[in-house]
């Protein structure tokens, strides 16, 4: 559908599953970044929380009702599951880009703007980085550094679209190169599976620096295991053919 919005619209995309710690501040601080932009929305998908977090979200709605707008999943689906809700919604309303945040405000809201300023007819996906210069890890565990950084160098070297830190979930894409994309991926590996139709669909990359902090007063649901790498690094290897 044709957008309704001004050039550069963004839809600001974060799914949440029981975090009724963190859930009212992580909306509060993007909505006051939200408030300040042109043409720009969040969208929270509640994906099936059994906490809090719903009845959070209903009294923000109250509180903003325009340029917030929440979704909910009866049971819980996934992160990736939720992220294609969260596109789908984005395409529906005829937004330009979207912006994938998680929750856990370990992505720094005040970063926003600077994914905005890159907007441009000539990228179609903005990436934050670790790997670049100005980013860096705070108070990660080192195995976790240690297997991002692996992970991440194989990935990059298969890729080879330019981008340094594959697996960061803070990116911002032009949801055009996003429309009739057949995800299959429920879980976090939804992040290389998009990587690797954007390739396909020639897409134009940027990195930013980002530092990536560990979460203080919530608990991850994300965790290594076998599962995980086989998800993530099948599509490594697709995208070397």
């Amino acid at each position: 559908m044709e957008s309704k919005f001004k050039k550069n619209s963004l839809a600001i995309i974060i799914p949440m599953y029981n975090e009724e710690i963190v859930a009212s501040q992580c909306v509060d601080q993007v909505m006051n970044i939200v408030g300040k932009l042109k043409n720009s929305t969040l969208i929270v998908i509640n994906d099936g929380s059994v906490d809090n977090t719903g009845l959070i979200l209903k009294k923000k709605l109250l509180r903003y009702k325009k340029q917030f707008i929440v979704v909910t999943h009866k049971i819980n689906k996934g992160y990736g599951t939720a992220t294609q809700t969260g596109i789908k919604k984005a395409l529906s309303l005829g937004f330009e880009w979207c912006l994938h945040m998680d929750s856990d405000l370990t992505n720094d809201p005040k970063q926003i703007p600077l994914f905005v300023k890159h907007m441009s007819d000539e990228i179609d996906c903005v990436k934050a980085s670790r790997y670049v210069k100005g980013g860096r890890v705070v108070n990660i565990p080192l195995h976790r550094i240690i297997i991002s950084v692996f992970g991440n160098f194989v990935a990059s070297s298969v890729f080879q679209i330019g981008i340094k830190d594959c697996t960061n979930g803070f990116r911002m894409v032009r949801l055009e190169k996003l429309k009739g994309v057949p995800f299959k991926e429920r879980n976090f590996s939804i992040i290389l599976e998009e990587l690797y139709y954007l390739k396909k669909r020639n897409a134009k990359f940027k990195e930013i620096p980002y530092v990536l902090t560990s979460r203080v007063i919530s608990k991850s649901h994300f965790s290594y295991n076998i599962r995980i790498f086989y998800d993530y690094f099948k599509y490594v290897i697709k995208a070397a053919f």
